[in-house]
């Protein structure tokens, strides 16, 4: 059993996580240890032990710390039982009345896209390999693209430190870390992200992210359909991205946000 004394210990380390989950990018120690006035020694070796198991990311080149990986992980496990799906489903059928397309809710799961829900019109792609419980890099696929355009830029570069870190399955999408900021930037101009072949040739998807109260990512909705063309053009594509902007706001709205 743990001493007394681990109590306290614990209390500091959630409020460190709770304050870097309340902050728009990552913040200096200096600037936690102000925060929660703990004593600087205390507030380093709180974020040595949280760095050590995964739920902060330090970035040495900017002297900051961030959420990291196991934060997110367990944030998403939450979100993958009973309520997040049975919310869900009721919307992306709704959606599929409006558009007659394939519709999916994703969640991030590390650098990866996780698929939770898939609902079909009455004759569906055969060929779309997006299923239930199917995990894609989330780099490529646009619901994964309009989850990562709301997280900060040093997150965004945490999770794809390297061009290792970029998988390519037809050719087409993101493979390093410049190219994947224009996509976000874009599509957070845009106000969606879309994908061209990136995942499966001949089938294209545009994606908006579900978000909490401050704004967030905790999934995203996103509408299939079968295209193909040379070079991507889904621009034209701003009636199926606002029908899916309706459902991704009804089940922020119903979750909270």
């Amino acid at each position: 059993m743990g001493s007394s004394t681990d109590v306290p210990a614990l209390r500091r380390g959630l409020a460190v996580l709770r304050l870097l989950a309340t902050r728009p990018g990552p913040v200096t120690a200096g600037a936690v240890a102000r925060e929660l006035d703990l004593p600087r020694s205390t507030t380093y070796h709180l974020l040595a032990e949280l760095v050590a198991a995964g739920f902060v990311t330090h970035l040495p080149e900017d002297r900051r710390y961030g959420l990291g990986l196991a934060a997110f992980e367990l944030g998403t496990a939450y979100l993958r039982h009973d309520p997040l799906e049975r919310l869900a489903r009721p919307v992306l059928r709704a959606l599929i009345a409006r558009t007659g397309q394939t519709a999916h809710l994703g969640v991030l799961h590390g650098r990866e896209t996780l698929y939770l829900l898939r609902e079909q019109p009455p004759h569906p792609h055969p060929t779309v390999v997006t299923d239930v419980g199917v995990r894609l890099p989330a780099h490529l696929p646009a619901s994964g693209r309009a989850m990562l355009a709301l997280l900060p830029a040093a997150q965004v570069r945490a999770l794809f430190p390297s061009r290792e870190t970029f998988v390519d399955r037809t050719g087409r999408g993101p493979g390093h870390l410049p190219a994947l900021r224009r996509l976000l930037s874009a599509g957070r101009q845009r106000g969606w992200a879309v994908e061209d072949g990136y995942v499966t040739p001949g089938f294209a998807s545009v994606a908006v992210a579900v978000v909490d109260r401050g704004g967030h990512p905790i999934a995203a909705i996103s509408t299939t359909f079968r295209h193909e063309c040379a070079d991507e053009c889904g621009e034209s594509w701003a009636g199926l991205a606002g029908d899916t902007a309706w459902a991704a706001g009804l089940l922020s709205t119903r979750l909270g946000g």
